[in-house]
């Protein structure tokens, strides 16, 4: 039988193990802030909704999934555009990116209250490619809210294009008539150089004569 005394040696807890010592452990490496940027610093969110996304394979002849995870509408605070971009949930890969222009439309896909489809060229992938996109979501409030914001957006982006092309044209004149200014300018100068030329060519002349003149003439005795 053993010991009872030993046993309680044996089971009584060890004396500061759980207690604070108060020593400070540099740690093996140092971390410093890095600042992240996603390229979303200058855009103000119009909508953001959780999402699935899918698109289409002329390939394969089926509807691929390209990602799950938040779609938004981004404009831009100085030029006014608006496009769409949606990132994975886990990843933050990119699954769409692509400006929403005038000319483009949202429709409800096959029926289905929670889908709608639409086409794009998207740049998700480093490049532009025409792309039919389908998108569906968790409720029908969210895909009808998703449908109306597209084409406000669609619609807005006229009147954005409309001021773009009026500063181009207003650009386009003002170049114009500061090449008219130059042209008149230059032309001035070579005309006020050629009365210059004139007025030294006949200084010379009449400065030529007068001396010829001078020679020609007997000294007097």
């Amino acid at each position: 039988m053993a010991d009872p005394e030993h046993r309680e040696e044996e089971e009584a807890p060890v004396v500061g193990d759980d207690e604070d010592t108060g020593a400070q452990v540099a740690p093996i490496v140092k971390l410093e802030e890095v600042a992240v940027t996603t390229g979303e610093e200058n855009e103000d969110a119009i909508l953001d909704l959780k999402s699935k996304l899918y698109r289409f394979d002329k390939d394969g002849n089926q509807w691929k999934e390209r990602g799950a995870g938040t779609v938004k509408f981004l404009k831009h605070k100085a030029t006014g555009k608006v496009r769409l971009l949606m990132r994975q949930s886990k990843t933050l890969k990119i699954c769409a990116n692509h400006f929403i222009i005038p000319t483009m439309s949202v429709q409800e896909h096959a029926g289905n209250e929670k889908s709608c489809v639409w086409h794009a060229k998207d740049f998700a992938d480093g490049e532009l490619k025409d792309e039919l996109f389908c998108i569906r979501f968790p409720s029908i409030e969210n895909c009808k809210s998703f449908m109306e914001t597209f084409q406000e957006v669609a619609e807005s982006q006229k009147l954005v294009d409309d001021r773009e092309a009026s500063a181009a044209a207003i650009l386009v004149e003002k170049l114009s008539v500061d090449d008219k200014s130059a042209d008149a300018e230059k032309k001035d100068e070579e005309k006020s150089a050629e009365k210059t030329e004139k007025k030294e060519s006949a200084s010379g002349e009449t400065g030529k004569a007068d001396a010829d003149k001078k020679v020609e003439e007997p000294e007097s005795v």
